[in-house]
């Protein structure tokens, strides 16, 4: 029978690191160092061999995800692969002559789960024809010695392979989406009134595009390995200097594709507020920003709030001074101090922190959504990277570092699998998503031609613009 793995939720407690779940190995044994029963640090060969399964033991889940996301610092993958098969085979070797069949039956079922756990946490590992050999190779040595292993090994190999078409799929559209975006780009600057570009013509009501970006935010971020973060800042081990760890480590891009929606979204509110002639329209287009960003703050949707917030806060926007005059600002006040940067986010952290809570215990998805300020997320990754090294002294791996990583990045595995329970509105959505936005210069552009320089630097470089459009 396979061992059981509980959700991810339940993975990290907040006692530290749970060893309770599998565990039976003896401490500070083999090259591997404990304290209060909580796993501080190892040589990297000792944390390679209590990742391997055998017949009296399994690694503890939250070992196994910490290990295989924090691990991709020191070697590839695709290394890391050879080594488990090439130790489950020495095992097997060692086991004692005629037993073979008893001790597959007990070991099989454990050696599956790790690659089940494995491929399914991190299935962009995969996209590696290393990887995927020695994933086949040790699958077919498993599946050689019966039939129901056979099957399990089966339906592993298609759900890995429906993952991985799954985010070619997605890859692709992403770059449809950008090519449609871009062309219509070229027709606005053309035919500026050929297209349609206004928001509320699109979608009246503030509630439903809040749900409409929330399903784009789900979306892109459901697509994101959690080794991503990891990958994000790999330098060279210490302990290696020729070697960087990773010379072709980029198996995906779905991390840059949402910072990139996260900028598409604020200069869209911006480019949205700019365009109108008349000032009333303009603050019309501004205070249904601000319900929308409110609608966003109830959902727990704070990636697109904070977006809406920061297209609202550009220059361009912000200098429109006449139409804010027409603009009932209390809300938007009360959203700015909810996502106000000082005392480190103090204030959004909070509300974060409530919205986990809400979702931890919800009956609902409509609950369960916390869609976190991302690009915040990923700076706290890195500070907590930056601040700590790899390895200790002794040239141990510093794993009690690599436990606060993985706590981090499992919160966030938790927020991604929410399924979005709103109704996707596909004109909305389209909208959204290709249609073109300005850049800075048009931006300034449009604004100095609502509401005229006030002045020296903003004439001349309305001026310069106006130059540079009509050449």
């Amino acid at each position: 029978r396979m061992p059981q793995t509980p959700p991810f939720a339940a993975m990290f407690d907040s006692s530290g690191y749970n060893r309770n779940l599998y565990q039976s190995k003896e401490d500070n044994c083999g090259g591997l160092y404990y304290h209060d029963n909580n796993l501080l640090s190892g040589s990297l060969e000792a944390l390679i061999q209590h990742l391997v399964p055998n017949v009296d033991y399994y690694p503890d889940r939250t070992y196994i995800f910490t290990f295989l996301l924090s691990s991709r610092l020191f070697m590839h993958p695709y290394e890391l692969m050879a080594k488990v098969c090439h130790l489950c085979i020495e095992q097997q070797r060692l086991s004692e002559p005629g037993l073979d069949k008893k001790w597959m039956q007990k070991i099989a079922p454990k050696i599956l789960q790790l690659l089940t756990e494995w491929t399914e946490t991190f299935p962009y590992d995969f996209r590696d024809e290393r990887m995927m050999r020695n994933l086949k190779e040790l699958a077919q040595r498993i599946a050689s010695g019966d039939e129901m292993y056979r099957k399990n090994v089966h339906q592993l190999l298609q759900n890995l392979i429906r993952k991985l078409a799954a985010v070619s799929q997605y890859e692709e559209v992403l770059a449809k989406i950008d090519a449609t975006s871009t062309d219509r780009l070229t027709v606005l600057k053309t035919k500026p009134q050929s297209i349609q570009r206004d928001i509320i013509t699109v979608c009246n009501d503030p509630y439903v595009l809040a749900q409409q970006l929330t399903h784009i935010e789900l979306e892109r971020l459901n697509y994101i390995g959690p080794e991503e973060f990891i990958q994000a800042f790999v330098q060279k081990d210490p302990l290696n200097n020729d070697k960087s760890c990773y010379g072709d480590q980029k198996k995906t891009r779905n991390l840059e594709a949402y910072v990139e929606w996260f900028n598409r979204l604020s200069y869209l509110v911006a480019t949205e507020i700019c365009m109108p002639v008349k000032k009333k329209h303009r603050a019309r287009v501004i205070e249904y920003f601000i319900d929308v960003a409110r609608e966003c703050f109830n959902i727990g949707n704070f990636n697109s709030l904070m977006a809406i917030i920061s297209g609202m806060n550009m220059s361009p926007v912000s200098r429109l001074k006449k139409t804010w005059a027409k603009v009932k600002t209390a809300k938007f006040y009360i959203l700015e101090h909810q996502m106000d940067p000082s005392s480190n986010f103090y204030n959004y952290r909070t509300a974060l922190r409530g919205a986990t809570q809400r979702s931890l215990t919800a009956h609902s998805n409509r609950e369960k959504i916390v869609i976190p300020f991302f690009s915040l997320l990923i700076k706290d990754i890195y500070f907590l990277n930056e601040g700590c090294a790899n390895r200790l002294p002794n040239g141990h791996v510093n794993f009690e570092k690599f436990w606060e990583l993985a706590k981090q990045v499992s919160e966030f595995m938790t927020w991604k699998q929410v399924e979005c329970p709103f109704e996707r509105d596909w004109k909305i959505l389209q909208y959204l998503l290709t249609v073109p936005v300005f850049s800075d210069d048009a931006l300034y552009l449009a604004s100095y031609e609502s509401e005229s320089p006030e002045n020296h630097v903003e004439k001349d470089r309305w001026k310069t613009l106006r130059f540079v459009s009509e050449v």
